[in-house]
């Protein structure tokens, strides 16, 4: 028996696919990003790549092992220094910034909002914050992140996400990234098959600190 939510969104899926056509690369790949800031040593921690497979798009949500120890050095770190203070203060006291329409400029158009200065209790928080991520990450935490991946079926497209011990700096390693994607999706390979025994810990995480302490590299996890 059919699944009438799956059929939808195969339906709205070749839909859109239809009708918002992506600009690929020579070898087949939606390229958002670019790489003009990464070097041959870059450490590299996120990235997204598209590709047709079987007359379906996919889009591939991938992270290294090391963006996911940070993302919980940055949850312990908040949690360490509690709420911010005036959490709204983005959008609360904000100005309507106008723009003159009209051949005499005599009406005007909102188009954008400028937030208020942050106050000192702000600026002493994301100072505390900024502290706190730092200590932690000086001494790593106890972590263990492997490899894993899954997919789901979304209105639009199917979508990937891989946890994968690999470096993303180029094209060119984007496009092994999309291959190994492609190859699980079809169930050619295996992570732990590619990656044996692959664990990021603690001390995966003091070598990279290291390295990044010998590079000048702005594209670098901090």
């Amino acid at each position: 028996m059919k699944n009438p939510r799956l059929e939808a969104l195969a339906r709205h899926m070749r839909e859109y696919h239809r009708h918002h056509q992506w600009r690929l690369s020579a070898g087949g790949l939606y390229i958002p990003h670019a790489y003009w800031d990464m070097t041959p040593e870059s450490l590299s921690s996120w990235d997204d790549v598209g590709f047709i497979l079987n007359g379906r798009r996919y889009i591939v949500g991938w992270q290294h092992p090391r963006s996911i120890y940070y993302d919980a050095i940055e949850a312990m770190a908040f949690d360490e220094v509690g709420d911010r203070p005036d959490p709204n203060w983005l959008f609360e006291g904000a100005t309507t910034v106008y723009k003159q329409v009209g051949k005499a400029g005599k009406r005007k158009k909102p188009i954008g909002h400028r937030s208020r200065e942050s106050s000192e209790a702000q600026i002493a928080y994301y100072a505390r914050l900024r502290e706190t991520i730092d200590r932690i990450a000086n001494v790593g935490i106890n972590l263990e992140v492997r490899p894993s991946w899954h997919w789901k079926r979304m209105s639009w497209a199917m979508g990937v996400t891989l946890i994968a011990p690999m470096e993303v700096r180029n094209e060119e390693e984007l496009a092994q990234l999309a291959d190994l994607a492609k190859r699980l999706v079809l169930q050619k390979t295996a992570l732990p098959d590619e990656f044996p025994n692959a664990i990021y810990n603690r001390a995966s995480w003091l070598r990279d600190q290291e390295h990044k302490k010998n590079l000048k590299d702005p594209a670098s996890l901090s």
